[in-house]
């Protein structure tokens, strides 16, 4: 495998982000027959393998000894069993990418052996359209080159940054956790449209629409938030009564809380599965 190609591609785990996973690397350029999945229920890595044309396989093991990169997308619970799987199957080198929630990087590096390049990667659902946002942490044998190389690999999930692994719980309360929160908000904001009279299905189309437009616009002008608010809060306006309400309610303090208590969770997590 060279500094500029995945080369052969292995997926642990036919699940949402599995399938996510295998659907960016197609994207990347990887040929189907340098791809391939295992999933515990043969169905459904059938399935994957019937709509991407990739290869199924009945084991993590024989994907492993064959890959030059293998993503880790099952189930935190079972990542341990997996790893002791893949482990005696490794060729020297391969890349090992988890995309697994909570686990630290020492938890990889205690099961596979010394040496292995692994880095640890914290996504979010949005990736499954390509709007996803992932940050990734390096282990100890990985270096710049496995950071591109995985940077590359999720390039079609959408955003993808580096920071150190003692920053990926803030990440987790952020963007993993933060397609709820948004979701939460559209849900209130499209009930208080039927509340006011809309239908729900023009509230919820509304709704929607303006949370996209918004964080569209957000993006493309480079404009603080602040400064994008301004401008739609006249003074004395119907804007400026709104937000008052939001203060009024702690809507702020609320964001601050769950983004806080998603943080402990995750580390609490980390601690409870490691």
């Amino acid at each position: 495998m060279t500094n500029t190609s995945l080369g052969r591609v292995g997926v642990l785990g036919g699940g949402v982000m599995g399938e996510a996973i295998v659907g960016a690397v197609l994207r990347a350029g990887v040929d189907v027959e340098d791809v391939a999945v295992s999933e515990r229920y043969a169905a459904r890595a059938m399935e994957v393998s019937e709509r991407y044309g990739v290869r199924a396989a009945d084991s993590a093991g024989k994907v492993a000894s064959r890959a030059d990169v293998v993503v880790i997308a099952v189930k935190p619970v079972d990542v341990a069993g997996a790893l002791e799987e893949i482990g005696p199957r490794l060729r020297e080198g391969t890349l090992v990418v988890s995309v697994a929630a909570g686990l630290p990087l020492s938890f990889y590096e205690a099961r596979l052996p010394a040496g292995t390049p692994v880095v640890r990667v914290m996504p979010n659902t949005p990736a499954t359209v390509g709007q996803g946002a992932s940050a990734i942490s390096a282990g100890g044998a990985a270096t710049d080159d496995h950071l591109a190389l995985t940077e590359r690999l999720l390039a079609a999930t959408g955003l993808v940054i580096r920071v150190p692994e003692r920053l990926l719980d803030a990440v987790t309360a952020i963007s993993g956790s933060g397609p709820a929160y948004v979701f939460y908000l559209v849900d209130a904001l499209a009930e208080a449209g039927v509340l006011l009279g809309l239908t729900r299905a023009q509230s919820l189309e509304l709704a929607v629409a303006t949370f996209r437009g918004s964080a569209a616009l957000l993006s493309e002008s480079g404009e603080h938030p602040v400064v994008l608010r301004e401008r739609v809060s006249s003074p004395g306006g119907t804007t400026v009564a709104g937000l008052r309400e939001l203060d009024a309610h702690g809507v702020r303090a609320a964001v601050l809380a769950a983004a806080q208590a998603a943080h402990d969770r995750s580390r609490a997590l980390a601690e409870e599965l490691g």
